[in-house]
């Protein structure tokens, strides 16, 4: 189950300081807390977060290694040099090479440009430089987004006769390359050390030319949100006036990668540009990205940016399968450690790190996807907030050939004959430098929205958001909620409640829930959009969670009714025994194990499951974490679970549970309910009957809410559902378009219909 973190919890103290700002700037309450609980904690630095802009940029000159850059740079400049410059295949590097590209030529020198395909590996590489000295024989090489992992390369370099000039900004590995470095992340005078590559190549290009740089700063705010660096500091103002000179003066090539966007914000760089750029690169044709952003031939951008539009589209493809194949074997090997890593032969190296990203947020925990060639494994690492990958590699880093990166995320390459230890050694890290909590799927929230609209337009000023600044997400507590589709069949929901209008995206899967009066929490963001003028809010629904309390007796009643259309099962364990098992699986793994009742109240008789998570009719997480599933809607899949554990004895088996071992209660039955239903004839045909007159008095997607809609016709709840699911088997009647309709003129028995006969049988038991 997703875990609710409350983004902030402020002192008496904090709280006077949140008013005393809010009145200063005249800004809701809400928006000050917001700010101060992300480290603006004066007026002064809150006005500076909503006014993001140039005048906040830091000196470069601050940083070490600077200005023996740009000095050496003078000197080859005055003196004719030869200048190559070394990038990476990413946006980061691919932006970075177009800012510092651009940067030199205004500065003097025609620079020669070299990006590695990702075939080639990560950073610079032998292979690579001797490709470079073949073809061009530089006097000085500068890298930009790579280098300060490759000691050993670049004292080949330097043999070769080059000076290196390495700009990254990745973290310190042990030994660092023997010459003029540029990189955040050493401790010196310059105090934001979060800077993507082009973000270094950006303050390299501002030392060089001062302010004429500016013009380069579309690329950097790409970069930026591309490289999923915190957009707080310095970055945040790189991106807003990146964000501004792209709306204001677009460079040809950003508009034909941005085609018909009416609105360019961080998540349109994020989600339209910056996968086109990545696309080339991991589709092994770096070089077309490259050179839409360094053409100097406005008839080539359009076919080049044509070309990354295609070649993301079978990135696409390419991922789902991959993603596809990756989950299989999750689920073949069970997802029970605290880090999953998997390794494939005719994986695309290209594609690994894109779907280790999914599996890291789909199982809330690290994720490492390995491509086999011979007998070295290449792979990408991916995080989740809280849990550092570089230091636990580090840590591990006597079973790895070679790695490189940041907190988040990383490239790796180990010896095939040493991934099990690894994965061991990984797992053991994880396990005991960080807890439970720090791998529970979250979603922080800053609590009830006060003025709607108010609150709405105040966010606005807080974009861009990403990495560090997330958007704010916010809670309201419902019961019952009249959801809809927004059209007939339509997978998304719309509903009216606490005075905002909700859409619900895909949220058909949780329309039981939602319509139910159990208690609930609902996620949300706000969306301000206009259209013809006119100015709409709206809540955009990120989650539906249970809050506890309230009743689904009738969602409840219906799951268990349906669930005999499952297969027998048998009971084989008494509560004590399954309560012993239960504490012992919770000790002994927070993964695999799934403890399922159909009546809330049995949950009392096993105090091992005290404090575990509880959801209800369906997984809101798919992370595999010990679980309690109240009620589950039938066909629920399971089989990524270790063990599935009925609290009652089910009255069959409705779920998938895959490989998993099923242990039975036989001292609690949830059938009761199920023996207590009439199936005398006349009595089930009084109903439809009533059904047959009084059609137009009933509504609903399911049978449940169908009997909510109307009163079950004067009938019990209980009755109502069942005859109603038997008449729909029996093809008397359908809940068509969420509306009842009788079919005139069929006839037929009832035992026919095989849930007619479960009950029945049931009955006789």
């Amino acid at each position: 189950m997703k875990k609710l973190v409350h983004e902030f919890d402020l002192t008496p103290a904090q709280e006077g300081a949140v008013k005393a700002c809010a009145a200063q700037l005249d800004i809701t309450l809400t928006t000050a807390r917001i700010l101060y609980a992300r480290g603006m904690v004066t007026a002064e630095a809150m006005r500076a977060f909503l006014h993001p802009s140039r005048r906040h940029f830091l000196s470069p000159y601050l940083m070490k290694g600077m200005k023996e850059a740009v000095a050496l740079l003078t000197q080859a400049r005055e003196e004719g040099w030869r200048v190559a410059l070394f990038g990476d295949y990413d946006a980061d590097g691919i932006g970075a090479l177009a800012i510092l590209s651009r940067a030199l030529k205004k500065f003097g020198i025609e620079p020669y440009l070299y990006v590695p395909e990702r075939s080639e590996g990560y950073g610079m590489s032998i292979a690579a430089l001797d490709k470079i000295f073949d073809e061009f024989l530089p006097d000085l090489i500068v890298t930009v987004d790579c280098g300060i992992s490759n000691a050993a390369e670049v004292a080949y370099a330097q043999e070769q006769g080059a000076y290196v000039i390495v700009t990254d900004h990745h973290e310190l590995p042990d030994v660092l390359p023997d010459c003029i470095t540029v990189n955040p992340k050493f401790a010196d005078d310059y105090p934001y050390d979060n800077l993507c590559g082009a973000g270094v190549a950006f303050k390299l290009a501002a030392a060089l030319l001062g302010e004429e740089a500016e013009e380069l700063i579309d690329f950097a705010a790409l970069s930026t949100v591309a490289d999923s660096v915190p957009l707080l500091g310095e970055n945040r103002d790189i991106v807003a006036e990146g964000l501004g000179r792209i709306r204001e003066h677009p460079r040809p090539a950003f508009t034909a990668l941005l085609g018909k966007t009416n609105e360019v914000t961080a998540q349109t760089l994020a989600f339209t540009v910056a996968p086109r750029i990545n696309a080339a690169g991991r589709m092994g044709d770096a070089h077309a990205a490259l050179e839409l952003f360094t053409t100097e031939i406005p008839e080539a951008i359009a076919p080049l940016a044509e070309k990354l539009s295609l070649y993301n589209t079978e990135r696409q493809h390419a991922c789902d399968e991959l993603y596809a194949q990756a989950v299989a074997q999750i689920r073949a090997a069970g997802a029970f450690d605290p880090v999953v890593m998997l390794a494939a032969k005719d994986w695309n190296a290209g594609f690994v790190g894109i779907v280790a990203a999914r599996i890291a947020e789909e199982f809330s925990r690290p994720a490492l996807l390995f491509v086999q060639r011979g007998e070295m494994l290449r792979g990408s690492a991916r995080s989740v907030e809280g849990v550092n990958i570089f230091e636990a590699l580090k840590a591990c880093s006597e079973y790895i050939e070679e790695f490189g990166g940041h907190s988040q995320a990383a490239g790796v390459n180990v010896r095939a004959d040493r991934f099990d230890d690894l994965k061991r050694a990984l797992g053991q890290y994880i396990a005991s430098h960080y807890t439970r909590d720090d791998l529970a799927a979250k979603l922080y929230v800053v609590g009830e929205g006060e003025d709607h609209r108010r609150v709405a337009h105040e966010l606005a000023m807080l974009e861009p958001f990403g990495i560090g600044n997330r958007r704010p997400l916010f809670t309201m507590d419902v019961s019952g909620v009249d959801a809809s589709p927004v059209k007939p069949l339509s997978p998304h929901l719309s509903m009216h409640t606490g005075g905002l209008d909700l859409m619900y995206f895909g949220g058909a899967k949780d329309a039981k829930f939602l319509r139910s009066d159990l208690k609930k929490t609902l996620v949300y963001e706000y969306n301000l959009s206009v259209f013809r003028g006119k100015e709409y809010l709206k809540g955009f629904v990120r989650a539906v969670l249970p809050a506890g309390g309230g009743s689904a007796a009738p969602e409840i009643f219906e799951n268990t009714l349906l669930s005999l259309r499952g297969t027998p099962v048998s009971a084989d364990a008494g509560t004590a025994e399954l309560d012993m098992f239960l504490a012992k699986a919770r000790a002994a793994c927070p993964y695999g194990l799934c403890a399922v009742c159909y009546d809330v109240a049995s949950l009392s008789a096993f105090p091992s499951l005290a404090g575990l998570p509880a959801d209800v009719f369906r997984f809101s997480s798919g992370n595999c974490e010990n679980v309690v599933l109240i009620a589950p809607d039938p066909g629920c899949d399971l089989s990524g679970y270790r063990d599935v554990v009925f609290l009652e004895n089910p009255p069959a088996l409705a779920l998938r549970t895959g490989g998993a071992k099923v242990r039975v209660n036989a001292d609690l039955s949830a059938k009761a309910p199920l023996r207590a239903l009439s199936v005398r004839r006349e009595e089930l045909l009084a109903v439809f009957q009533a059904m047959r007159t009084q059609a137009d008095r009933v509504s609903g997607e399911s049978y449940a809410q169908a009997a909510a809609s109307c009163d079950a016709l004067g009938f019990s709840v209980q009755e109502f559902i069942f005859a109603l699911a038997v008449f729909a088997e029996l093809g008397l009647v359908t809940l068509s378009d969420g509306r009842l309709r009788v079919v005139r003129g069929k006839k037929t028995e009832l035992s026919a219909s095989p849930l007619y006969r479960a009950v029945e049988k049931l009955k006789e038991e």
